[in-house]
């Protein structure tokens, strides 16, 4: 059932709960959006929205064998991922949120991933990854530095007012970073 307009204001300033693995279970990428949206509040799945580009990307790009709804986002760690925010509250857009809350989220997300410990964290969102870790020529693709012991990629924004990045482009990308958190699985083994 689609969230009424009144669901989506009620929304606001939500907290969704991380997807996270049990401790000490294989994380091989930890998926980090900027906030999740009022739909995503009103629904407590992350990128819930239609339209939202996330969950045909992770499937295309062969993460999963076939494309998993927002409901069956606890099925994430079974596939040794997992998804977090910078900004835990839900908002209506991205820019509502101030320089001071990324910041802040990056430095949940440090601690998060050396408790976790995942092979890469995957951003999804260029410019929040810059406001949120000083990066200001942060491209899309792989980082050269690590956050904790997680290798770092930041992927596009899967939003749908994304047009600069189409989905079998964005698919790309994200099987990019598939490709190397499977290499770096096998070097571990």
């Amino acid at each position: 059932m689609r969230p009424t307009k009144a669901d989506l204001e009620a929304a606001r300033d939500k907290l969704i709960p991380d997807i996270l693995p049990p401790e000490g279970a294989t994380l091989r990428v930890l998926f980090c959006g900027i906030n999740p949206g009022l739909y995503s509040g009103a629904t407590g799945h992350h990128f819930a929205r239609p339209g939202n580009r996330f969950w045909p990307a992770l499937h295309r790009s062969g993460f999963t064998e076939r494309q998993l709804r927002p409901a069956e986002q606890h099925l994430l760690p079974s596939y040794g991922l997992g998804i977090t925010n910078l900004a835990p509250r839900t908002t209506a857009r991205a820019d509502e949120l101030t320089e001071t809350e990324l910041r802040e989220g990056g430095e949940r997300l440090v601690a998060l991933v050396e408790r976790y410990r995942p092979a890469y964290l995957g951003v999804a969102g260029v410019t929040a990854y810059r406001t949120a870790f000083g990066d200001k020529k942060a491209q899309i693709g792989p980082q050269d530095d690590r956050i904790g012991p997680a290798r770092v990629w930041v992927l596009p924004n899967p939003s749908g007012l994304n047009a600069s990045w189409p989905l079998d482009r964005m698919a790309a990308e994200f099987a990019r970073l598939r490709e190397a958190a499977e290499a770096a699985g096998d070097e571990s083994s």
